[in-house]
């Protein structure tokens, strides 16, 4: 059986807004679960007019997204795939990884922040230029037991059900988490204490309220919050 690659990725990625609004629930629903180490976070305005949206789960897999005036892009590592650049030495992309890459998005592979010791460790690329129709990446290929990561780096992203973060949460944070809840958060629903307590029973709602408006995500305003 073929594993997903990039190529799958870029037909089942949503439109750049709804990946961004796609971003940002994450972000809220891990930091309710996991405020100190969340995997995943969002940064609105983390450059004039740029979001950015992470993940890292902690053991050495990551992803970055780029949502950029001139576009998007994203990349994700998986650190046991075929594709990692340390199967050889000097470390090198997989062939063709970032071919065709805009020149509008092209200086973000050199960005330091997303390099390690001057290097973009990356298995998966992909970008649109503002304006474009579809999701585009690089001219690679692999055989049918090689794998690039992007058949589970971007999971959450590609599918954006409440069920999928259920499953996630249930095997990462080794707890369940109620579904309408997951439900109210991505669909952009205005956080309120209800949907907060329904997710961390124990959470301060003003912290909670705090963060998600530094994520860029509404709070019902009330009296009581």
């Amino acid at each position: 059986m073929r594993t997903m690659t990039v190529h799958t990725l870029v037909t089942a990625l949503p439109d750049p807004e709804v990946l961004r609004a796609r971003c940002r629930a994450l972000a809220l629903l891990d930091a309710l679960l996991d405020p100190d180490v969340p995997t995943h976070t969002f940064f609105p305005e983390w450059r004039p007019g740029v979001d950015l949206a992470l993940m890292d789960n902690g053991s050495g897999d990551q992803y970055a997204i780029a949502f950029d005036p001139a576009g998007v892009f994203l990349h994700g590592f998986d650190h046991e795939c075929a594709a990692t650049p340390w199967r050889v030495w000097p470390r090198a992309h997989w062939p063709g990884l970032l071919d065709g890459l805009p020149p509008s998005l092209a200086h973000y592979p050199e960005d330091p922040e997303f390099q390690f010791e001057e290097f973009l460790d990356a298995t998966v690329c992909v970008w649109r230029e503002k304006n474009a129709p579809t999701w585009s990446c690089g001219p690679v290929t692999f055989t049918a037991d090689e794998s690039d990561g992007a058949d589970w780096l971007f999971d959450l992203l590609t599918d954006g059900t409440p069920d999928t973060y259920v499953a996630y949460a249930r095997d990462y944070f080794e707890r369940p988490v109620t579904r309408t809840a997951v439900a109210t958060v991505q669909s952009g629903t205005p956080l309120t204490r209800e949907t907060v307590t329904a997710l961390s029973p124990t959470a301060d709602f003003a912290a909670v309220a705090l963060r998600a408006r530094e994520l860029g995500y509404a709070v019902e305003e009330s009296p009581a919050g």
